[in-house]
């Protein structure tokens, strides 16, 4: 068994496990702490399936403070386990509860990771692709724009699957200078795009040293 086979099936699970739940709820009336736990299911699972697809589900920024929220709450039943007495049907929910909500946190917070390509846009991903070609030709690129009162310096360099943007901005006087690193193209894009007005049109082959 392969490792995307094994995350299909941990999806399947997690998703039998929400189905359960749902049955349980619709057969028992529930409680309003029972829907809480269902909504924030289905949302988990729903993050689960675009990880594991390669798919970009509602946005990279909701996804790691759901991730902290499980991980916090698997930590809360952990704690009550561990100070209050409980029946042993309770005792095994709660502990079960706990340990698959500390793994779909792990999972969910390498998903909401904003450095992936499914999290990129068909123009972004487009953009990454020609930016990667010209690295592979010319390991370090140098990109410059000027407007009035503005002016906009990056530079891009490929070391081993890595990519290193050093960027400098300069507004009204003001200068700040950064450095971000991407294991992806796309990403690289949306950074640049997001921080300066430059593009990978921009970029020549001459080495700015």
């Amino acid at each position: 068994m392969n490792l995307q086979r094994a995350y299909r099936l941990l999806a399947v699970f997690y998703t039998l496990l929400l189905l359960i739940g749902v049955i349980a709820l619709l057969a028992g009336g529930g409680t309003a702490l029972a829907m809480v736990h269902l909504v924030v299911g289905g949302l988990g699972v729903l993050g689960l399936w675009g990880y594991f697809l390669g798919l970009g589900f509602m946005g990279p920024r909701m996804w790691r403070p759901l991730a902290v929220a499980l991980a916090v709450g698997a930590v809360v039943q952990l704690v009550a386990l561990l100070s209050i007495s409980l029946d042993g049907i309770t005792l095994t929910w709660m502990l079960t509860s706990a340990v698959f909500a500390a793994l779909m946190a792990v999972l969910l917070y390498h998903y909401g990771d904003r450095d992936q390509a499914h999290w990129a846009t068909p123009d972004e991903l487009a953009a990454g692709r020609r930016l990667e070609t010209l690295l592979e030709e010319q390991p370090r690129l140098a990109a410059k724009k000027r407007e009035e009162g503005r002016e906009d310096t990056a530079q891009v360099v490929k070391a081993g699957s890595e990519y290193r943007a050093s960027v400098t901005r300069r507004r009204n006087g003001q200068q700040e200078s950064f450095e971000e690193r991407f294991r992806h193209p796309a990403t690289l894009v949306y950074f640049l795009e997001k921080f300066t007005d430059l593009s990978v049109d921009d970029f020549n082959r001459a080495d700015p040293a």
